[in-house]
């Protein structure tokens, strides 16, 4: 068989296989490519994945030492959806929130939610009681389902907000409702009779933005399913790129090893929802731990990972001193944030068998974007990589909407059907960022000759620490509690482990002093840990300000890493 292009493979894919077959279709007034044949819902990818799956026979889901088959996790989510409609009277456009850890619970609520025409709201797992309080008065959910590190910081809510909870795993027995009960008092395991219309709303994620408060965004089931396809499409079009020798082994059954919480788009949607039609196993980890990593991935067969950057370079470090290199692992990704580039050949040479790949999504893309893997890649480290094919356009913009030529910086805008709705209850921010169908992503880029893309900066105020994206106003409101504070700034400093971490400036009363670890105990109760600063700058006099009398932020934050006593 002769490799074709990439650009011939897809083409290929598209006219000879129905599946991946292409149509114009009409959002919010806006004419976007999608795919035609797919299934139009979340839910219905459980049905798509059952041949797949061995007609439900396979083992599906493992957690520690449990594990579900592909049929008895249908059951599952298809009983828990007759109880959330029958037991607890949700219906269609109901916003059902889920604050927990990573458990197989999780997966089963996020199918069953969206099986009723529900909407899944993500709590993020580390948010304190005052955010949560923000994110459930903005979403108006009123039903959460918890496990009891949630439940505790849930409970000053319940009475103010009206809520149900419904404890999960170690929440159960807390309150009058469990996770468990309620699901094995399901009337059927047959999937509900519901009508879902592709463009209702399936689930909302928050993601911080320049704003003090999160920005929950609104995402549909189209946008959802045609992501998932277009990464499931890639899977088809490999082989037709990269031929297989004749005499190469049958491949493994895949099967992904999930270390990134799951209230974010990085497991939920290239994880998750792939698995479903791609046949894939899912395997959780209670908490991260490379070592333990390292023991799943080599003692289970799996074959793709995708975590943030440092997860990958500890990987890499535990499997070298445990003296494997994972030849089961076909694919090692980064998400969330972007990989160091010398990390790019180690990988490479730790796991000769692995494609290493990096990918740049967002939420409000529901994570598809850009992406490359393998030779690509190590050719050219620095580089966020190509556009995923078939659905997604992409333009690079100016200050004022225009297109900038190749090899100009600009700002990265994507259209599709893959795109947010909107941003809940922001009509402001929705329309700044969504413009005739094209998302502004804030994202400073170059685009060459090739197709590559590469980041360069970003416009909006984001500290990505480990891949989690922390609003610089979000930290700086928290800072301004302090009676002694009259002025902060918030900003990244470089970090080897995680990439960046947050730093802060702050111009303190006449007379007053605060250390790093005092500002750390302040604000403990305001903040989310991974939030609060980790190196602070103290000053008496006004902070730097710019030509029109705003806080400098780039030049405190230059001025800041050039000084050598830092309080830590």
């Amino acid at each position: 068989m002769m490799a074709m292009t990439p650009e011939a493979a897809v083409s290929h894919v598209i006219e000879t296989d129905p599946v991946f077959a292409l149509h114009q279709v009409i959002i919010d007034g806006v004419k976007v490519k999608a795919f035609k044949n797919i299934p139009s819902t979340v839910p219905a990818l459980l049905a798509a994945g059952w041949a797949r799956h061995g007609e439900g026979e396979l083992e599906y889901l493992a957690y520690e030492k449990e594990s579900w088959t592909y049929a008895e996790f249908t059951a599952s989510v298809n009983r828990l959806a007759h109880a959330l409609r029958d037991e607890l009277g949700l219906d269609r456009g109901d916003r059902i929130a889920i604050a927990m850890r990573n458990y197989p619970e999780l997966l089963v609520l996020i199918l069953a939610i969206s099986s009723i025409g529900g909407v899944s709201v993500f709590m993020n797992a580390w948010w304190t009681t005052q955010e949560l309080d923000y994110a459930l008065r903005d979403s108006e959910a009123r039903v959460v389902f918890a496990d009891a590190p949630r439940m505790d910081r849930l409970h000053p809510l319940a009475q103010s907000l009206d809520l149900t909870l419904i404890g999960v795993r170690d929440g159960e027995k807390r309150t009058g409702l469990d996770y468990s009960t309620l699901r094995d008092g399901g009337a059927s395991d047959q999937k509900p009779e519901v009508e879902i219309d592709t463009d209702d709303d399936f689930a909302i994620m928050y993601s911080s933005g320049t704003t003090g408060h999160p920005k929950g965004v609104v995402q549909t089931h189209r946008g959802a399913v045609n992501a998932v396809f277009s990464w499931l499409m890639q899977s088809v079009i490999a082989p037709l790129v990269d031929p297989p020798t004749p005499d190469a082994p049958a491949p493994l059954r895949p099967s992904a090893l999930v270390v990134t919480p799951l209230f974010h788009v990085t497991a939920t949607h290239p994880l998750f929802l792939l698995s479903l039609p791609a046949g894939a196993k899912i395997t959780l980890m209670h908490k991260w731990d490379p070592d333990e990593a390292v023991r799943l991935i080599r003692d289970n067969a799996i074959t793709r990972f995708l975590g943030v950057p440092t997860q990958s370079a500890e990987l890499m470090e535990s499997a070298i001193r445990m003296g494997t290199s994972l030849p089961t692992l076909d694919y090692l990704g980064s998400g969330g944030a972007k990989r160091p580039a010398t990390q790019v050949t180690q990988l490479a040479q730790a796991f000769p068998q692995a494609g290493i790949a990096t990918g740049w999504g967002m939420t409000e893309t529901n994570a598809l974007g850009i992406g490359m893997i393998g030779d690509d890649y190590t050719a050219r480290p620095e580089c966020a990589g190509k556009l995923h094919p078939p659905v997604q356009e992409l333009r690079m913009l100016d200050d004022h909407g225009k297109d900038v030529p190749n090899g100009t910086i600009g700002e990265i805008a994507v259209k599709g059907p893959h795109i947010m709705r909107c941003y809940l209850n922001q009509p402001e921010a929705t329309a700044e960022t969504l413009v005739d169908g094209w998302l502004l992503t804030g994202d400073l880029g170059v685009l060459d000759d090739e197709g590559y893309v590469t980041i360069l900066d970003r416009k909006k105020n984001i500290i990505i620490r480990g891949g989690e994206n922390i609003a610089c106003l979000d930290v700086e409101g928290a800072l301004h509690r302090h009676a002694d504070v009259l002025e902060a700034v918030a900003f990244s400093v470089p970090d080897d482990r995680l990439g960046e971490v947050v730093g802060a400036a702050v111009q303190l009363r006449a007379g007053t002093s605060v250390t790093c670890d005092q500002m750390t105990a302040f604000l403990e109760g305001h903040l989310a840990k991974f939030k609060i600063p980790v190196k602070l700058w103290v000053q008496h006099e006004m902070l730097t300000r710019g030509a029109t009398d705003k806080i400098d932020r780039r030049a405190i934050r230059k001025a800041c890493l050039e000084i050598q006593e830092v309080q830590t």
